[in-house]
């Protein structure tokens, strides 16, 4: 068996640095929000040969749109702007061609949304983590008949969730990763996998506890060493699929995947290093009192 709680203290520092990192990159930085979110139109113009770089002043200049965010990559121009309607959307392509010595644009993508539908998504995202958090520290609690590992776990979900936003706030920064309605995706699935694996280990614990009256730190220790080398497989075999797709993946998927990767790391170091310590340190708290 081994002792993996002895080193409490450094999983403890070491997810305090994480956590500081990401914070601080959220209240300084921020993030770069899709039209998902802010209302607005998003347009991609294939042109037959590759751009340079230096033209997205000048495309820039030539649509009189000073709000206008502009991305060239190789022979693709990603133009984000506010509402723009479909009757203007030709005239726009022209200028645009006309700005970077174009014969021809391809419109491969169009998309509007309205300040309306991006409120609600930020609503419905809002409502959705917080049903999700509720539900799992009432299916913990009924699950294991102590209020002590809804909260363990609920804390350790918790935990995932804040390095996930962090690290994609410094993504979204130096990177350009854009807080889309995929990322929300991405943030859900973490909080779910994080629990799956935490209850993985609580089971075996609450095994060992009803054939033993060793502390529940030793259990705890006992049951890590069982579970540890099953649940790093699992996340393998996840994280081989998602390192591909994060490093020759398209544009529109690439921080997806990578925010996924991030969230599977992060949700399987947890369960073992966060919510366990937790639920010992709760466990203990509680027979005390």
């Amino acid at each position: 068996m081994i002792n993996f709680l002895k080193f409490t203290k450094v999983y403890a520092l070491l997810s305090a640095i994480v956590m500081i990192l990401g914070l601080y990159s959220m209240f300084t930085f921020g993030y770069r929000y899709s039209i998902d979110f802010t209302g607005g139109t998003l347009i991609e113009y294939q042109a037959p040969s590759v751009i340079k770089q230096n033209k997205i002043s000048v495309i820039k200049k030539a649509i009189g749109k000073d709000s206008a965010k502009i991305q060239i990559h190789k022979s693709t121009i990603l133009l984000r702007l506010p509402s723009v309607k479909d009757t203007e959307e030709p005239q726009l392509r022209e200028r645009i061609a006309n700005a970077v010595s174009a014969k021809s644009l391809i419109v491969q993508r169009l998309e509007t949304v309205g300040p309306s539908v991006s409120r609600e998504i930020v609503r419905t995202t809002a409502i959705a983590s917080l049903l999700a958090s509720i539900g799992i520290l009432l299916y913990m609690t009924f699950a294991f008949k102590k209020i002590t590992h809804g909260l363990a776990a609920v804390l350790a979900m918790f935990h995932d969730f804040l390095i996930l936003m962090g690290t994609y706030s410094i993504m979204s920064h130096y990177f350009g990763a854009e807080f889309d309605t995929l990322f929300v995706t991405a943030l859900l699935t973490t909080m779910s996998f994080s629990v799956h694996d935490t209850i993985v280990v609580f089971d075996k614990i609450r095994e060992y506890s009803k054939v033993s009256v060793k502390p529940i730190a030793t259990l705890a220790n006992q049951a890590l060493t069982e579970t540890m080398v099953r649940s790093i497989n699992n996340s393998l075999t996840i994280m081989l699929m998602l390192i591909p797709l994060a490093v020759i993946g398209g544009e529109s998927i690439r921080f997806f995947a990578l925010a996924l990767l991030i969230g599977t790391i992060t949700g399987t170091y947890s369960s073992p290093f966060v919510a366990t310590p937790l639920l010992v340190f709760f466990e203990k708290l509680r027979l005390k009192r």
